[in-house]
């Protein structure tokens, strides 16, 4: 019986990506049903018109008196947007007042509905950015009176699984006062599960990887030609990891250019880069966020001119004798992280371990840990050098130095996070000292190196 349905449900062949409209874009329409396919007015009842449930409890009264923000001069406020109140008391909820120089220069564009390319480093509130902007959207734009299950209104793809992970919880936390309903899709979790959630309710945001989402859309548990907003993240990243052809699939399954926004946002803007967003937005503006310096000015850095055997009995004097509580120390490959973990575990230093080779549902378990201070020192890869947004994070500690610059400044930017201070310590070998003028280079500015201090070096 379900094949027999999936007959009329079932949508033409994706067109190529197709040139960008001339054309204005036009206001969403009510009704407005997009390229299904099958006979007119054939739908399944499993899928059609399926009651929304509140999943959200009464909250108490709340209006815009309640969230003052005195103006400052040069800086741009949240309520100078006019954003719906659902979404203001959210904002204040999450302690934001003044925008990020991201925020205010690209909601003024976003929040009317135009494309943005936007480069901005991790840190800088550009997850905020682009979720206010597609909330606002959804928010004010009816939804079609003819809905789907499976069939998002905006859908933002990220390359990780701990940065899909973190966006969703942002999500929620600006959707709460909301009927709003978010979804996440990622690989390395439970397909039924998460397949079982696309089918709860109408999805408003979904928030995917590359991969996963396509497997669904390919299923048909998810069709994305009513897609209103593609928000594509980090799009340096996908295009590093591989992911750029199944990026393209997905791209193509959406409305085209001009009947979508579309907001890419970018560490870098490479040619790559940069050949992709034209071939992907319509008419975008580009913001570009250049800090006076590309590692934050919250971050104290040192590196320690130390021998390999050197390195350990540092660590463990700077977690014990400093008396740590929150430290990532990052490694550059698994069985490093792996070997470490297992040293300070014997040694009593309460510790766990992030990398490629971690089931997902342990990862996440770890991040949770570590952000409730139940874990004390988390060692990792760069896998975890994007997407962790813990607070209270006191040190980043490179236990190696990381071959590829840009890495560092993810690493170091996992501290010194909303305007608090934070420390960066590098440790330099015989085996990577080699690659302090590159990073230099990057940054723009001499890294300081000494010796450590004595204290750390006695056993």
């Amino acid at each position: 019986m379900s094949g027999f349905l999936n007959i009329f449900r079932k949508k033409s062949p994706a067109p190529k990506e197709q040139p960008a409209s001339t054309a204005p874009r036009q206001a969403k329409k009510p009704g407005r049903q997009g390229n299904r396919g099958g006979k007119p007015g054939k739908k399944p009842q499993s899928r059609h018109n399926k009651p929304r449930n509140s999943h959200k409890p009464a909250m108490p009264p709340w209006d815009i008196s309640q969230f003052e923000v005195p103006p400052e001069k040069g800086k741009t406020r949240f309520h100078d947007f006019n954003l719906p109140a659902p979404l203001m008391r959210a904002i204040q909820e999450q302690g934001f007042q003044y925008c990020t120089p991201i925020q205010a220069e690209v909601l003024g564009s976003t929040l009317e509905g135009q494309d943005a390319i936007g480069k901005a480093q991790t840190g800088t509130g550009k997850t905020a950015a682009f979720l206010i902007a597609t909330i606002k959207q959804l928010l004010e734009t009816p939804p079609p009176s003819e809905r789907y299950l499976g069939e998002p209104r905006a859908v933002i793809v990220a390359p990780t699984r701990e940065l899909a992970i973190q966006i969703c919880e942002d999500a929620k936390a600006l959707t709460r006062y909301t009927d709003l309903h978010v979804v996440m899709v990622v690989g390395g979790m439970d397909y039924e599960k998460q397949r079982k959630h696309l089918q709860e309710n109408f999805v408003d945001i979904l928030i995917a990887t590359p991969g996963r989402l396509l497997d669904y859309n390919e299923k048909r548990d998810v069709y994305l030609d009513l897609v209103e907003t593609l928000v594509l993240d980090e799009a340096d990243r996908m295009l590093d990891m591989g992911f750029i052809p199944q990026v393209r699939r997905i791209v193509r399954a959406t409305p085209r250019p001009g009947d979508r926004q579309t907001l890419l946002f970018s560490a870098t803007f490479n040619d790559d880069v940069m050949r992709l967003a034209e071939q992907w937005t319509w008419h975008p503006v580009r913001v570009e966020i250049e800090p006076d310096h590309v590692a934050t000015d919250n971050v104290e850095q040192k590196v320690y001119i130390v021998s390999t055997e050197e390195k350990y009995r540092i660590l463990h004097n700077m977690i014990t004798r400093q008396k740590l509580d929150r430290v990532i120390v990052f490694t550059n490959r698994r069985d490093q992280t792996r070997r470490l973990t297992e040293k300070l575990k014997k040694d009593g230093i309460n510790s766990d371990m992030l990398s490629g080779e971690i089931p997902q549902n342990k990862r996440i378990r770890t991040l949770e840990n570590f952000k409730n201070g139940k874990i004390r020192v988390l060692v990792a890869t760069d896998v975890a050098g994007r997407g962790i947004h813990v607070d209270g994070i006191s040190h980043v500690i490179n236990y190696n130095l990381p071959e590829d610059p840009e890495d560092y400044v993810h690493r170091i930017g996992r501290t010194g996070r909303a305007g608090a201070s934070g420390i960066s310590v590098s440790f330099a070998c015989e085996d990577d000292a080699f690659l302090i003028p590159t990073l230099e280079e990057l940054l723009g500015d001499k890294l300081k190196m000494t010796s450590p201090p004595e204290e750390l070096l006695s056993h």
